[in-house]
C-alpha cells in the first residue's frame, strides 16, 4: 500500500509545512500515511490516477517569484475575464495572498487564513484525499465574509502559480466564504500559472438563510501543472449556491464538490464544462446531499474533448429520508472531436425518501455530419462551421449561470480557448 512518501515528502515533513499544531493536521497526516494515494480499488478514483504525481519531489514555493511573470499572468486573467481593472480582487501567488496586487472589496471582510489557521468542524479532514492533503499542508488562503443583508457585488479571486526551473512546487491554499442571512456575492475564481506545480485548494462555503452566492471557477492552470481542488458547501433555508466550473488548463485536474442542502427550499447548482485537448485529463466529481424537504439541485456538465484528452464525470444525488419533495436533476453530455478522446461518466441517485422528483442521464457523441454539411453548403469554412457547432453545444450550459457578469466572463474564456486552439 502506498504511503505518503509517493507525493514527495514524509508525514512529518508535511506537518512542518503547515502552520499550527492542530489535531486536524495530525488526523489528516495519519490518514494519508495509512491510505496513500488513491489506487485502482478506490471507487471514487477509479477513472483518475495520481500515479504521475507519485514520484515528484514537490518542494515549498520560493519566497520570491518573477514579478514581471506574475504581472503578465494577472493581466491575462483580467483580459480573459472581461471584469476590468477596477473590479475588486484578491490575488494569491503560489498560495500566498499578495496585498500589493489585491484590491479589497467594499462591504466584505477579508483576512488571511494564516492569521487564524482553524479548520471548519463540519468538514471531515479525512473525508477525501484533496481535503486531507490540504489540511496537512495549508499555510494560507483567503477568508471572506459578507454580513447579513449586504450585496457585495462581484469579486475576482486570482490564484497564480509560478514554478521554478527544475524544482516542482506545491501549494495548498485554504479558502473560506461565508454569507450572512440575505447577503449576496458573486465570485469569479481564476487559476492560472506557468511551470511545474501542484495546486491543491480547498473551499469552505457557508450560505445562510436567504443568501445567494454565485461561484464561478475558471481553471486555466499551466500545461505542466496539476490541480486537485475540493469545495465543501452548506446551504441554509431559502439560500442559493450557484456554481460553475470551467476546466481549460492543467495536465491533470480534479474538482470535487460536496454540497449539502440543510434548510427548506435551499437550492444548489453545480454546473460545468470541460474543454480539453492533447493528453489533458479532467475530472469533475460531486456529491449533492439533500438533507431537508422542498429543496432543488441542478447539475449539467458538458465536455468537449479533442486529441487524446480524457474527461471524467462522477455525480451523486443523495436524498435523505427527511428530504421529501426533493427536486434533483443531473445530466452529463460529451462531444468527442477525435476517435482517441475518451469520456467516463458515472451519474448516481441514492434516494431514501419516497416523495421526490429526481433524474439523471448521460450522452456521448460527435459533431453531427448533417449539421456540418448544412453549414458548409452555405459557404461557411470548415473551421468556422465546427466552431459554430461547438459553441452552440456549450452555449446553454454556460448560460445556466444566473449572474450575467460572470456568465460573460466564461463566454470570453471559451472564445479565447477556441481561438488559441485554432491559431
Amino acid at each position: 500500500m502506498n504511503a505518503i512518501a509517493p507525493v514527495g515528502i514524509s508525514a512529518s515533513a508535511f506537518l512542518g509545512r503547515g502552520k499550527g499544531d492542530l489535531p486536524e493536521r495530525h488526523a489528516a497526516a495519519a490518514f494519508l500515511t495509512q491510505a496513500g494515494l488513491p489506487r485502482a480499488g478506490v471507487e471514487a478514483w477509479k477513472y483518475t490516477s495520481l500515479r504521475t504525481l507519485a514520484d515528484v519531489p514537490f518542494a515549498a514555493p520560493p519566497a520570491q517569484v518573477d514579478a514581471a511573470e506574475v504581472a503578465r499572468l494577472l493581466a491575462t486573467v483580467e483580459t480573459v475575464s472581461g471584469l476590468g481593472a477596477g473590479t475588486a480582487r484578491i490575488v494569491l501567488v503560489n498560495g500566498r495572498p499578495d496585498t500589493a496586487l489585491s484590491r479589497l472589496p467594499q462591504g466584505v471582510r477579508v483576512e488571511a487564513f494564516a492569521a487564524h489557521p482553524a479548520f471548519a468542524d463540519w468538514i471531515d479532514p479525512c473525508g477525501d484525499v484533496g481535503t486531507a492533503l490540504n489540511t496537512v499542508m495549508a499555510e494560507d488562503g483567503a477568508v471572506i465574509h459578507v454580513d447579513a443583508g449586504v450585496d457585495a457585488g462581484a469579486l475576482l479571486l486570482v490564484s497564480i502559480g509560478v514554478g521554478t526551473e527544475g524544482t516542482p512546487i506545491s501549494f495548498h491554499p485554504r479558502h473560506r466564504i461565508s454569507l450572512g442571512a440575505g447577503a449576496r456575492l458573486a465570485v469569479l475564481e481564476a487559476a492560472t500559472g506557468v511551470g511545474h506545480y501542484l495546486h491543491n485548494p480547498v473551499f469552505e462555503v457557508q450560505v445562510a438563510d436567504g443568501a445567494r452566492l454565485t461561484h464561478a471557477r475558471l481553471q486555466a492552470e499551466g500545461q505542466e501543472a496539476s490541480q486537485i481542488a475540493v469545495t465543501h458547501a452548506q446551504v441554509a433555508s431559502d439560500g442559493l449556491y450557484d456554481s460553475f466550473n470551467l476546466t481549460l488548463g492543467a495536465a491533470l485536474s480534479r474538482h470535487e464538490v460536496h454540497a449539502a442542502l440543510l434548510g427548506e427550499r435551499a437550492c444548489v447548482h453545480v454546473n460545468g464544462a470541460q474543454l480539453l485537448s492533447g493528453r489533458q485529463h479532467g475530472d469533475l466529481s460531486s456529491v449533492i446531499t439533500h438533507a431537508a424537504p422542498n429543496c432543488v439541485s441542478r447539475q449539467t456538465v458538458k465536455n468537449v474533448l479533442a486529441d487524446h484528452a480524457r474527461g471524467v464525470f462522477q455525480g451523486k444525488i443523495h436524498v435523505e429520508r427527511i428530504a421529501q419533495k426533493t427536486d434533483g436533476y443531473q445530466m452529463n453530455q460529451a462531444l468527442l472531436l477525435s476517435d482517441t478522446a475518451e469520456i467516463d461518466a458515472k451519474p448516481e441517485l441514492e434516494i431514501y425518501a419516497d416523495d421526490v422528483k429526481c433524474s439523471h442521464g448521460a450522452t456521448v457523441g460527435a459533431i453531427d455530419p448533417d449539421q456540418l454539411f448544412y453549414l458548409r453548403s452555405r459557404g461557411i469554412a470548415l473551421a468556422d462551421a465546427r466552431s459554430m457547432l461547438i459553441r452552440a453545444f456549450l452555449h446553454d450550459v454556460v448560460h445556466l449561470l444566473e449572474d450575467t457578469r460572470l456568465r460573460d466572463s466564461l463566454d470570453l474564456a471559451v472564445e479565447a480557448w477556441w481561438n488559441q486552439r485554432n491559431a
